[in-house]
């Protein structure tokens, strides 16, 4: 399975699913896209040899009227939003169905939406006073956090005193599940069942 991950940020889940020893035989990440010119995850991308692509205006860049060849030339057949901070085109949403998927640091569908993303939501999470916090994967659609939940993993935050040991615990999950989620799409095991999205052992 060919991969592209999009990311805006420091591309630690990228990194998670590059060094899960179980992917490296199932996938192959072909391409890194990024809403910025100046992506930390690009860093790690170079150091991998992935190719990297940044969707918007200007020199360099590729619209995002062209994203959608640009992968499949690439012969890209599912895409990994990891901390991917931009609404995703229809033209890329159509030509993907059911092979874009996102991961979200909270339980949707609580705390998601647009502006919920990075330190925003483990704020929000923190000042709720929730007890248990944790990481969705999701398929992705037109609105931000609204597809179907795939996979949710949770975290005891009852004795937390900041949003920043929130964020560093959901972080931890997060790298668990979304190689895991990214495995079983690989050997085939989501299915949408009865409305539901479920993952065969």
């Amino acid at each position: 399975m060919k991969i592209a991950v999009f990311v805006s940020g420091r591309g630690s889940n990228l990194n998670a699913l590059l060094n899960l020893p179980d992917l490296k035989k199932l996938v192959s990440i072909v391409a890194v896209v990024s809403d910025k010119i100046d992506c930390k995850a690009f860093d790690i991308a170079k150091e991998y040899r992935i190719e990297t692509f940044s969707i918007g205006e200007g020199e360099g860049r590729v619209s995002k009227y062209e994203i959608t060849s640009v992968l499949k030339n690439l012969d890209v057949n599912f895409i990994v939003l990891a901390g991917y901070l931009k609404l995703i085109p229809d033209e890329l949403l159509k030509n993907f169905e059911n092979r874009i998927i996102n991961i979200h640091p909270a339980l949707l569908p609580s705390f998601g939406g647009k502006g919920m993303y990075g330190m925003n939501v483990h704020k929000a999470v923190f000042n709720s006073s929730a007890k248990v916090s944790g990481a969705s994967v999701h398929f992705v659609d037109n609105t931000y956090d609204t597809g179907k939940i795939i996979a949710q993993k949770c975290v005891d935050i009852s004795d937390v005193k900041s949003a920043e040991e929130i964020a560093e615990r959901v972080l931890t999950i997060e790298h668990q599940i979304l190689p895991e989620v990214v495995k079983a799409f690989a050997e085939n095991r989501v299915k949408i069942e009865s409305n539901r999205v479920v993952i065969l052992k």
